[in-house]
């Protein structure tokens, strides 16, 4: 990515992974007539992009996840541990949410249907690259299905169980949580330490039997804990990043 120039804002270095040449040309003309994005390089397979991505360490990886004979799916977790602070943005033509929901689980940040605007595209990127989570509806809806069955399965407890455990302090957590705030920005806003912060998200995620902030959020916004914005109604969610090997707290 390029860095900062006095007074001028930081460019978007995107690396594209899609297997067809066509596709990637298509992408490239696109993004670089947008003002602050760059794209840094392209692959076709799993090998070229995990070299690309380690010479280039792009911001933002565009990922299709049907690469010839191989699964993008695969290739998240490689790519999370090779660019340390990449966002991958999974772009595909199949509306598979299962798998779509795989590869949110796995660590990307958000997933777009080729199918969607150039301007929808651009706007996802630029969520996340601002520290947002971007979901398609329909992979959110996905989300809460799958959420409400492992909340609700055998030996759990009940869901107003679990929230009436909350404390006012973890509340508000939740809330700022759900408004995109890192553990850093929500110690600055409730006046407390990083550590309190990671010891109440240690408590809430608990308590209501949740892994990481992605199924808090849905969690939250599912059972009224955070309003439910008109935001996600234009297929988005806030949340910073909460990828697996990395901590969520």
């Amino acid at each position: 990515m390029t860095p900062n120039t006095q007074g001028s804002p930081a460019t978007i270095g995107i690396l594209l992974i899609d297997d067809h040449a066509v596709v990637r040309a298509a992408l490239r003309c696109l993004l670089e007539r947008q003002p602050g994005i760059m794209v840094v390089g392209e692959a076709a397979t799993r090998a070229e992009a995990v070299l690309i991505a380690s010479r280039e360490q792009p911001e933002i990886i565009l990922l299709d996840l049907c690469l010839q004979e191989e699964s993008g799916l695969d290739l998240i977790p490689e790519l999370l541990a090779t660019v340390e602070d990449t966002k991958i943005l999974v772009l595909t033509g199949v509306q598979n949410p299962a798998e779509h929901e795989q590869a949110m689980r796995l660590g990307a940040m958000g997933v777009v249907y080729k199918q969607a605007s150039a301007d929808m595209l651009i706007k996802a990127i630029c969520r996340i690259s601002a520290g947002e989570i971007w979901l398609d509806r329909r992979v959110t809806a996905s989300l809460v299905v799958g959420l409400r069955r492992d909340l609700r399965a055998p030996g759990s407890s009940a869901v107003s169980d679990k929230g009436s455990q909350l404390t006012g302090r973890e509340r508000e957590i939740i809330s700022l949580v759900g408004e995109g705030l890192k553990n850093k920005q929500i110690a600055d806003r409730l006046c407390i330490s990083e550590a309190t912060v990671r010891h109440h998200l240690t408590s809430i995620l608990k308590k209501l039997d949740v892994s990481d902030r992605l199924e808090l959020l849905i969690f939250a916004y599912q059972h009224n804990l955070i309003p439910l914005k008109q935001d996600i109604a234009r297929e988005k969610v806030k949340s910073p990043p909460a990828v697996s090997g990395r901590s969520v707290h």
